[in-house]
């Protein structure tokens, strides 16, 4: 599209990717491995994109994979305001690893809340055993924050390993529901009292316990201040530590 776009004499042309693919493999984590990520990023630019629109990459350094300018946007601008509106009391912020520390240390800011982490070891692909959970959770209410649920293990051992340590009610926020194999099963029966996940990819399933909160305004604002060669550093959640 980017190429035919390009070929057609587009003067300007913005790849708006809301979940950007391979994001994980952002490095080379055992032998004989490609670091795809990088891959696509020189495949977008290589097609003639002059720019790219995201959200919430796995790996926020994965921008300099690109020789093009990157306009990272944040689902937390959305998601917070949500869980603001429910005013839930206790509330107790949770990240399911240490990668998502500092998602989850700007959440607890925003919604004066608590922080607690879950430490974890991966022993195979697509496998997550909850070792200790690191902060008070005994009842208060937990939210875990996430960039993205895949098959949901880490997810529904986190609400495992909370409710066995005297958690009361567990919520989850996550900004891309992959949601591959079983994993809408899995939350169904996990305990979750609900997750909140954006339109970034979209649900091929409709459940009680999922709920979905539009990130569409947001990339359109972004969208319209780029081709109006507007600043949209406002639209950034910059404020991450």
């Amino acid at each position: 599209m980017v190429d035919a776009a390009k070929r057609a004499s587009a003067r300007k042309v913005a790849a708006v990717i809301p979940y950007f693919g391979y994001a994980r493999q952002d490095r080379k984590d055992q032998p004989r491995v490609s670091i795809t990520a990088k891959l696509v990023a020189n495949l977008i630019a290589e097609a003639g994109a002059d720019r790219v629109i995201t959200m919430d990459l796995h790996a926020p350094q994965i921008q300099g994979f690109f020789d093009i300018p990157v306009d990272h946007l944040y689902s937390s601008a959305v998601l917070v305001q949500h869980f603001r509106k429910r005013r839930i009391p206790r509330l107790t912020v949770c990240s399911p690893d240490v990668g998502g520390i500092k998602m989850a240390r700007a959440y607890a800011k925003r919604l004066e809340a608590d922080l607690v982490l879950i430490d974890k070891r991966r022993p195979r692909q697509n496998e997550a055993e909850v070792l200790n959970i690191i902060g008070e959770v005994k009842g208060r209410n937990i939210l875990i924050v996430d960039d993205l649920v895949d098959t949901a293990g880490t997810m529904v051992n986190a609400v495992k390993a909370l409710r066995d340590n005297g958690a009361d009610q567990v919520f989850a926020a996550c900004t891309h529901p992959v949601l591959s194999g079983n994993a809408v099963d899995r939350i169904t029966h996990s305990g979750l009292s609900k997750l909140l996940v954006t339109d970034t990819i979209p649900l091929r399933t409709s459940v009680p316990t999922i709920e979905i909160e539009s990130v569409a305004k947001l990339f359109a604002e972004a969208i319209e201040r780029t081709f109006k060669y507007k600043s949209i550093s406002s639209l950034f959640d910059v404020d991450k530590s």
